[in-house]
């Protein structure tokens, strides 16, 4: 007879895993929920109460691997510790939070035993892989500065400029390689439409937070204006921005913004450039922009590299 998961009511146990700064749930061969420490809820956003009794395939966590795979079905690391008695391990994988961004986080699942050494489910310790608290100083300085924007929590127009007349310097001085994105959200109007602008917002929220927390501590991200992005990332070559803008499409591709009545996804067309000697802001965000466009134009949902 297959045994389940007791319910755990030892308080001390209880205690140390809610003082963990790790994410740890555990599920039985169901893969069912039946623990939810407190930085699962953190990490999440999800409390106990919204998670504890649902399955982890339940439209969740809904982890994802860089590709852009799901890892529930075929690839789920609980059903294959559960199926193989092993540990799992990842490089990382990306969540979905409560709000409906990424974000990145190692994942490790063990096995769990009962006393007939049978297995009756597992146990998943996940970690914040975002940088939190350099991103937590970073918003600090910028809401000093008058440099951050309020809905998105990211910087804002003037920070941008800012940061890029830095670059530019650095470029003419020691030669330092820079490239930039220009990211337009596609069809936001009809989000904005359909849904009204108070979800129209929290969109914007999704998106600039997804893009935030999964690039370098040094790069930058800001919101230019309206449903518009422009992203800054220093000594990089043509295929590493390109690669860089993909994952952030891509991630941005396959965030949810769950409400009572709808689920909603949107995408990003994007235009990526190298900085060049000659260029000056007005130039290469110039650049950028058109090149966005004639992403919207092939189809949306995609970089153009000029």
């Amino acid at each position: 007879m297959m045994g389940t998961i007791p319910e755990i009511d030892n308080k001390i146990l209880k205690e140390f895993l809610n003082n963990l700064s790790d994410g740890v749930y555990f599920v039985d061969n169901n893969r069912t929920i039946t623990l939810w420490n407190e930085s699962a809820k953190k990490i999440s956003g999800f409390t106990a109460e919204e998670i504890m009794g649902k399955s982890c395939c339940d439209n969740i966590l809904i982890h994802i691997d860089d590709k852009g795979e799901t890892q529930c079905n075929s690839a789920c690391p609980i059903m294959e510790a559960i199926n193989t008695g092993k540990t799992f391990e990842s490089k990382q994988l990306y969540l979905n939070h409560k709000n409906g961004h990424r974000i990145p986080v190692s994942v490790r699942v063990v096995p769990i035993w009962d006393s007939s050494n049978q297995i009756i489910g597992a146990a998943e310790i996940f970690n914040d892989l975002s940088a939190k608290i350099s991103a937590l100083e970073k918003i600090e300085e910028l809401k000093k500065l008058i440099l951050f924007d309020t809905l998105t929590e990211i910087g804002n127009r003037k920070y941008i400029d800012m940061n890029l007349y830095t670059r530019f310097a650095e470029l003419e001085r020691y030669n330092m390689p820079f490239g930039i994105l220009f990211i337009d959200l596609d069809d936001f109007k009809k989000i904005n439409d359909k849904y009204g602008h108070e979800i129209g917002d929290r969109v914007l929220k999704m998106t600039a937070q997804t893009m935030i927390k999964n690039i370098r501590p040094f790069d930058i991200i800001g919101r230019w204006g309206g449903e518009e992005f422009i992203a800054i990332f220093v000594n990089v070559n043509e295929e590493q921005l390109i690669s860089i803008a993909n994952k952030l499409r891509l991630l941005v591709g396959e965030s949810v913004l769950t409400t009572p009545s709808q689920i909603i996804r949107t995408t990003v067309s994007m235009g990526a450039t190298l900085a060049k000697k000659d260029d000056k802001i007005e130039t290469i965000i110039g650049r950028t922009d058109q090149l966005m466009y004639k992403s919207k134009n092939a189809g949306k949902n995609r970089v153009t590299l000029g």
